[in-house]
């Protein structure tokens, strides 16, 4: 049986190569299917169609299990990421200090529901099982950036600024 010869790259685009190299980096193997995907969601920002086909067919996975992995994990994302995300940790020791309260005030103000992007793609609103930041509860992530003792004034001022640029 001759060796296997994985696909061209899908473009030029340079965050194939990074791609490309965690696939070689594990023999284009099977197994490396979620680190794979991992590494274009980090490249990319999200999964698109010919990206999840180009991961099977270069690990030689049935295309049904890759977006199965896709759609099993809450942290890939089929969609484009707003310019900027705001994630409200809805952990326990969030929760007990109020996150619920932030993730509606945020809803409300975007018009949208965690998982979702603004129409004009300005912002993303996520929710997170625990941010690891207990003791600044309520914490959200703007862009990132820790935001700890939120409250609903200075949240919502926050995504104004966003919503303007």
């Amino acid at each position: 049986m001759p060796a296997f010869t994985p696909p061209p790259l899908p473009s030029d685009d340079k965050r194939w190569k990074i791609v490309n190299g965690t696939m070689r980096k594990n023999g284009f193997a099977r197994h490396a299917l979620i680190e794979t995907l991992h590494t274009v969601q980090s490249a990319f920002g999200y999964l698109d169609d010919d990206s999840i086909r180009f991961v099977a067919l270069s690990l030689r996975v049935p295309l049904s299990q890759a977006y199965g992995v896709v759609t099993f994990y809450h942290y890939f994302s089929l969609k484009p990421p707003g310019k900027h995300t705001m994630t409200i940790c809805a952990g326990t020791a969030c929760y007990i200090k109020g996150s619920d309260k932030l993730i509606a005030a945020a809803e409300k103000r975007l018009g949208i529901t965690p998982g979702q992007t603004t129409s004009d793609g300005q912002i993303s609103l996520m929710t997170a099982r625990c941010v690891g930041a207990c003791s600044r509860a309520p914490v959200v992530l703007c862009d990132g950036a820790v935001a700890g003792e939120m409250a609903t004034e200075p949240m919502l001022e926050q995504l104004e600024r966003w919503a303007v640029e």
